[in-house]
């Protein structure tokens, strides 16, 4: 899986700009503290989210993503810290205020008990008053695989979910597909 999404980040920024929703709440928010984004791959919303003021880690399996997040947060002496590295085996989660995870989980037969482990590990490892942000596409049964992984616990408060649209837009072909999203924001 490396190799693609390697080859993938040869185009930079394939991703686009982060999503509006996301951006919004995070401008409004409160307290600017420490982000981990998992599977942050180019660092979209990283970087957004250190302009900000946000201290940001990223951490992304590709080499390629993680080098160009690094380079802008060099070029623009952002408080970013791409690191590669397995999400999976991710274990800090209770050094950061906020765990922001954008289209990450998929819930498909393959991946889902991993993603449903994750989920609970981070829902136990966070310290109270810990943002959970999740950004997943709203098909299937996927915001309800979600809700019931994240209220295993029943201690978290929903804070938002808002519903939107992403329009990916493919520069070479010019092919567009347009996917229904929700960004849901849950606290410790």
């Amino acid at each position: 899986m490396t190799v693609t999404y390697d080859k993938y980040y040869q185009t930079e920024n394939i991703f686009g700009q982060p999503y509006p929703e996301l951006i919004e709440f995070m401008s409004n928010y409160p307290k600017k503290g420490r982000v981990v984004d998992l599977g942050c791959g180019q660092g979209r919303d990283a970087i957004a989210l250190a302009r900000l003021g946000y201290s940001v880690t990223g951490i992304d399996i590709s080499k390629v993503g993680i080098e160009q997040m690094n380079e802008i947060g060099e070029i623009e002496n952002l408080n970013l810290d791409g690191q590669v590295g397995d999400i999976y085996s991710f274990d800090r989660f209770d050094e950061f205020d906020i765990v922001l995870l954008d289209s990450m989980f998929h819930f498909s037969k393959n991946h889902k008990e991993n993603e449903i482990g994750l989920i609970k590990r981070i829902v136990s490892d966070i310290k109270k008053g810990s943002l959970v942000v999740v950004c997943i596409q709203d098909t299937g049964d996927k915001v309800h695989t979600l809700n019931k992984a994240v209220d295993f616990e029943k201690e978290l408060l929903r804070m938002t979910e808002k519903k939107f649209a992403y329009t990916f837009e493919d520069r070479d072909s010019g092919h567009q597909t347009e996917t229904d999203y929700r960004m849901i924001v849950f606290q410790k």
